[in-house]
């Protein structure tokens, strides 16, 4: 039997109720993160818990209660005994009136699933066939361009239109004709300078891993185009559950680097 939390304890994932009125199941009024779990600990679990808590700013939520929700994720990983796998931690602002208004004082919904290491994608993929999407823009002025938000459906709809071209994932341009990010990624190019990847003020997601190779001084920002990943020694597709060659642009073939996907794994591992 799964176990997941439900706002104030364990609950066996058939029992699991959501209040029908919840804006997150509504309006897609919350946030989300997915974290790694390897050797029964989650990977990088301060960045991700800071992220959510600027996230929750930016959407004007009540301040979340970061050790309550650390506990909650412990209590889960214990529960169900996951040695290695991911969570998935959401935060809704919880039930509400019809309408957009929120209520004046919400009580937001925590919701935290844990994933098995076959059922959380966590085995190294193959080499990924990228497109870059024809259809939807990263709308870099916006504030949810940095918010980990339930709202998904530019990158659904553009990761829809990379596999009827035939592709695994989509590259997302800004209203500038500059690269952001993928539908589930953050970009990685490698170049003579390093590896290199979209400033957050042309619409990358801050995503964890990629914090940590900045932080790391293994990657740095700066503004890229198509022309630049044709152009590079080879590109990643990173997020915190995976590093993802690419082996084609939009039909082109890539170079795959020996060595490159593994000395990124290596240091988000370490």
């Amino acid at each position: 039997m799964t176990w997941l939390w439900l706002n104030d304890g364990l609950v066996p994932a058939d029992q699991a109720r959501i209040d029908p009125a919840d804006r997150g199941l509504t309006l897609g009024d919350g946030l989300f993160e997915t974290m790694r779990v390897a050797d029964g600990r989650i990977a990088h679990l301060s960045r991700h818990l800071d992220r959510l808590r600027q996230g929750a700013a930016i959407l004007c939520f009540p301040p979340p209660d970061l050790d309550r929700i650390e506990d909650a994720l412990c209590q889960v990983l214990r529960r169900n005994d996951v040695a290695h796998g991911a969570l998935r931690l959401t935060l809704t602002r919880g039930a509400g009136p019809r309408g957009l208004l929120p209520p004046p004082r919400p009580a937001p919904t925590l919701l935290v699933v844990p994933f098995s290491a076959a059922a959380s994608g966590a085995a190294v993929p193959p080499p990924a066939r990228v497109v870059v999407s024809t259809r939807i823009t990263r709308d870099a002025a916006s504030p949810l361009s940095r918010v980990k938000s339930l709202n998904y459906l530019p990158n659904i709809l553009a990761r829809l239109e990379a596999e009827q071209r035939g592709a695994d994932d989509a590259l997302l341009l800004n209203a500038a004709g500059r690269l952001a990010e993928s539908t589930i990624s953050t970009l990685l190019v490698s170049c003579d300078d390093g590896l290199l990847t979209p400033p957050l003020d042309d619409g990358a997601l801050p995503g964890i891993a990629r914090a940590v190779l900045l932080a790391r001084g293994l990657a740095a920002e700066a503004p890229l185009t198509p022309g630049d990943v044709r152009a590079a020694r080879g590109a990643l597709l990173v997020n915190s559950l995976s590093v993802r060659p690419i082996a084609s642009l939009d039909g082109d073939p890539l170079p795959c680097p020996d060595g490159l996907a593994d000395r990124v794994r290596a240091a988000l591992r370490d």
